[in-house]
């Protein structure tokens, strides 16, 4: 790619960057509109999600199912471009998606190359000029509008879109890039950019990682070193969230532990001694199991706790206690009763850390929302800047919450660029 010029160049070919770019064509056919991405194949993370299938979205989208920013921002740019609209976009591409009992939309086919597929023929259809492997070494404003420079050559355009995700799973690509050139453009990042949905490690000699291969549901929250519950960077309370938890040879994954992991990960950052709260057996209290046992009387901890966890997580817990599951309540110390009921439900665990970006699926933190116009994901620092996706403050939970928010973030920078780069005259 020696110089050339283009209306609109989007920096980043990945979920977001795709569908800024079909947007901004399809609302301005007659723009050039050029996608630069560095990845030899593109759309990996899209092609690795949900288990090779692709979770699009979630039948229910709200701003509360994210973090960062704060829902009332969030919920600006979501409704924009909704769940009705992710469906019915695909629909006419031809992929029909299917709900399943959690739901979260898949598409019928069970198959993430469907998706990208589709994604790319529509990019085709709309005359979207896709470059790569072309690696973006930076992004500066010039006399055309902005200059897109690599070591293959460089693209001016009137605008430019950022979508080159965060730093989670950098082998697709997502390398920091973007915020390197956000920040040269005038923008800051949040204090904190750290993994999110991202197993969590626990000690050497855990005895929870005796239990390799074993999930079970689980209800778990964070707390600060003092004991009470955690709050994040805008104030709120964390939420207890519920769902299965896979004990691992490293620790601990699974969807809760995914879920939570954003959260205990910026509690570190101001509490070093933060850590997870898990109820093993979700819905009972810690006062109400006791009261349960003291009222078996001579029946074995075994016998009562029988079919309320798997019996081999609970033959661990007994040990790890250091009781003898086979005898009677009655003969169970005060304190080792309670000991056992603390760690069925309300377990405190402090993780050594979390696998990093290599087995995030995506990223916390990023361009703070309050640096962007929202209608339009608008630069406030540099007009003719817009950013998209993952580069952006907002990350989602489990569930196609993350590639909703790509498919919204996405159209709203691709329309609101056409708009602008439609009325832009070139510089003589």
């Amino acid at each position: 790619m020696s110089a050339s010029s283009a209306d609109i160049a989007v920096v980043g070919a990945g979920a977001a960057g795709l569908f800024a770019a079909i947007s901004a064509a399809r609302a301005s056919p007659a723009l050039r509109v050029v996608a630069i991405d560095g990845a030899k194949i593109l759309g990996a993370k899209i092609l690795v999600a949900g288990g090779g299938r692709c979770n699009v979205t979630h039948h229910a989208v709200n701003a509360s199912d994210y973090a960062g920013s704060t829902a009332a921002l969030i919920a600006r740019v979501l409704r924009r471009f909704g769940v009705d609209e992710t469906i019915a976009f695909f629909e006419q591409l031809g992929v029909t998606l299917k709900r399943e009992e959690t739901g979260k939309l898949f598409p019928t086919t069970d198959q993430a190359r469907t998706v990208l597929t589709a994604l790319l023929v529509a990019a085709r259809d709309a005359r979207v000029e896709i470059i790569h492997p072309m690696r973006v070494e930076s992004v500066t404003t010039c006399e055309g509008g902005f200059c897109v420079a690599s070591e293959g050559g460089s693209v001016t355009a009137k605008c430019v879109i950022l979508a080159t995700g965060g730093l989670s799973l950098p082998k697709s690509g997502s390398d920091g890039a973007g915020f390197r050139f956000a920040q040269a453009l005038g923008h800051t990042l949040t204090p904190l950019v750290v993994p999110s949905l991202v197993p969590l490690t626990l000690a050497s000699d855990h005895w929870l990682k005796e239990l390799s291969g074993l999930a079970l549901p689980a209800e778990i929250t964070v707390a600060a070193g003092s004991g009470k519950l955690a709050r994040d960077a805008n104030g709120k309370a964390i939420p207890l969230i519920q769902g299965a938890i896979l004990c691992t040879h490293f620790g601990l994954s699974g969807p809760a532990i995914l879920d939570v992991s954003r959260h205990w990960i910026c509690a570190t950052a101001t509490d070093a001694e933060s850590h997870l709260i898990i109820n093993w057996m979700p819905a009972v209290t810690e006062a109400s199991l006791d009261a349960e046992l003291v009222a078996s009387k001579g029946t074995s901890l075994l016998a009562v706790l029988h079919g309320r966890v798997p019996d081999r997580f609970l033959r661990a817990a007994i040990a790890h206690v250091g009781v003898d599951g086979t005898c009677g309540i009655q003969q169970l110390p005060r304190e080792r009763r309670q000991l056992l009921v603390r760690l069925l439900t309300a377990q405190r665990i402090l993780p050594t850390g979390s696998r990093g970006f290599l087995a995030a699926e995506t990223t916390a933190g990023g361009v703070p929302l309050a640096q962007m116009n929202l209608d339009r994901l608008e630069s406030l620092a540099t007009p003719g800047l817009f950013i998209c996706g993952e580069m952006l403050d907002v990350d989602g939970r489990l569930g196609g919450f993350s590639f909703q928010w790509a498919w919204s973030s996405g159209y709203v920078a691709g329309c609101a660029a056409a708009a602008l780069a439609g009325s832009v005259t070139p510089k003589v």
